[in-house]
């Protein structure tokens, strides 16, 4: 079968990442152009990767013309996210966009309702579904032995310093914590548990000596269907031992405790999962290897879709959940009381764990 013809739409850091690491590696998609506005962006590209000059684009509508592309892969910043999408979707092609995929709920809702108008693909990076730890506690959550679940606390701690330019991207962010990096814990706590949240009280603030915009610590309590809470703590500036990007877990279950790890960038060695039922030793599970993880098993899941005229498993009909669930969290913060968590009607999305 035919490489799926991609055009990049995005060449900050993060796209060029995707541009010289990923898509090169997916024999299931073949680049044919790239995009970005800013002039200066595609100079760093081409000087980095050594692309002729006639592959990369100012315009989206000119490189449509010139490169007749089956799908673009949307890597341009939040702001980009809906405009980019809608263009792309308007030309007749499939899109996989960076999370989130939109700013808002509303505005999420209707990208999904467009897609499905247009009958093309919409699919999200929610790339760190795609890891061994992950994937393994999804499929045996309801495993009898340890009984019904009814807590989950989670920790992610980093420190995020200025950069060698200056401030990051998310440092200048007005949410760089809830909407740039917690909702990827926000979406695994919906694969994991095959539930909605239902309602959730965050604190999201800012020390006076940091260098973010916007708050980089918070703290949240949400009620899941069935009556699950979870608790979750999330720092870019702490002091404390860095958790794997995935965070730490530990889930509380009737007979016993799950507590697992994920590294949910690039090496699914670091993967932990460990057992402990009630009155028994602590066992430590064997993960399957997985051919491909992260944003690589992201890309070939949506070539992949494409090619099978299936729906993808974070498309974005299935992500409205997840977007739900940051929107809820971020209004919490600001209102500073519990919010509900708008109900979309979509399902977690979850394929079979491995």
């Amino acid at each position: 079968m035919a490489p799926l013809r991609l055009l990049q739409v995005g060449l900050g850091p993060h796209g060029r990442n995707w541009a010289r690491h990923v898509v090169p590696a997916i024999r299931e998609v073949q680049a044919v152009g790239y995009v970005d506005k800013d002039p200066y962006s595609l100079d760093a590209f081409r000087e980095e990767s050594g692309v002729a000059a006639r592959q990369c684009f100012e315009s989206l509508k000119e490189a449509i013309e010139a490169t007749v592309p089956e799908a673009v892969l949307n890597t341009t910043a939040l702001a980009g996210h809906t405009p980019v999408t809608k263009a792309a979707l308007d030309a007749g092609l499939h899109v996989l966009v960076e999370k989130p995929f939109a700013s808002s709920l509303a505005e999420a809702q209707v990208m999904a309702d467009y897609a499905a108008v247009r009958a093309r693909v919409l699919m999200v990076s929610q790339n760190y579904r795609f890891f061994p730890a992950p994937r393994i506690i999804a499929a045996m959550i309801h495993e009898s032995d340890l009984g019904e679940l009814y807590q989950v606390s989670i920790d992610f701690r980093r420190y995020s310093a200025r950069g060698v330019g200056g401030a990051r991207r998310h440092h200048l962010e007005e949410q760089p914590l809830l909407v740039d990096m917690s909702i990827h814990h926000f979406d695994l706590l919906r694969l994991i548990l095959s539930r909605e949240p239902q309602r959730v009280y965050c604190e999201a603030w800012n020390p006076g000596w940091t260098v973010f915009s916007g708050p980089p610590v918070a703290i949240a309590s949400a009620v899941f269907e069935g009556g699950v809470v979870v608790s979750y703590r999330g720092s870019w500036i702490s002091a404390a031992p860095v958790t794997p990007w995935a965070g730490e877990w530990r889930m509380e279950f009737e007979n016993g405790e799950v507590t697992w790890s994920s590294a949910a960038d690039s090496d699914p060695t670091q993967d932990r999962v460990a057992i402990r039922l009630r009155g028994a030793e602590e066992r430590t599970l064997e993960l399957p290897a997985m051919a491909r993880t992260g944003i690589p098993a992201a890309l070939a899941e949506f070539a992949s879709a494409i090619r099978e005229d299936r729906e993808p498993e974070t498309s974005g009909r299935r992500n409205l959940g997840t977007i739900a669930f940051m929107e809820a969290a971020v209004e919490s913060a600001a209102r500073r009381e519990a919010v509900r968590v708008r109900p979309t009607g979509e399902a977690t999305g979850a394929a079979a764990a491995l």
